[in-house]
């Protein structure tokens, strides 16, 4: 099985997340601890339907950022990504094709009601 392709909008952030002492750094123990889990869960699977009941909502995004997934994080902060294919692949109705989603491109953690 291959798992899925991850790359990181930001050289800065993906350094971060390859260095636990950076990433507790800077963003503390608990959210350290889930930004860990979420990019593990990633690594493990094979696209990102595997991650559909895996523990941490995670959901697609809406309006102006539609096309961006969400990954929870402690409230109000989410793992922010997007399917790093081009086209993305999608559904017959025109939704994004979870199952065929195999690359994703990190681009940061956010609170997206900020």
């Amino acid at each position: 099985d291959r798992f899925v392709d991850i790359l990181f909008k930001e050289r800065k952030f993906e350094k971060q997340c390859n260095q636990q002492t950076e990433l507790v750094r800077a963003h503390g123990g608990r959210r350290a601890q889930l930004i860990r889990a979420r990019l593990d869960a990633l690594h493990a699977a094979t696209c990102l339907e595997d991650l559909r009941n895996v523990s941490g909502r995670l959901h697609e995004l809406k309006g102006n950022r539609k096309g961006q997934l969400s990954f929870d994080l402690d409230h109000p902060f989410r793992l922010i990504f997007v399917p790093n294919h081009s086209p993305v692949p999608a559904t017959d109705d025109g939704g994004m094709d979870w199952r065929r989603v195999t690359a994703v491109k990190i681009l940061g953690i956010e609170d997206t009601h900020a």
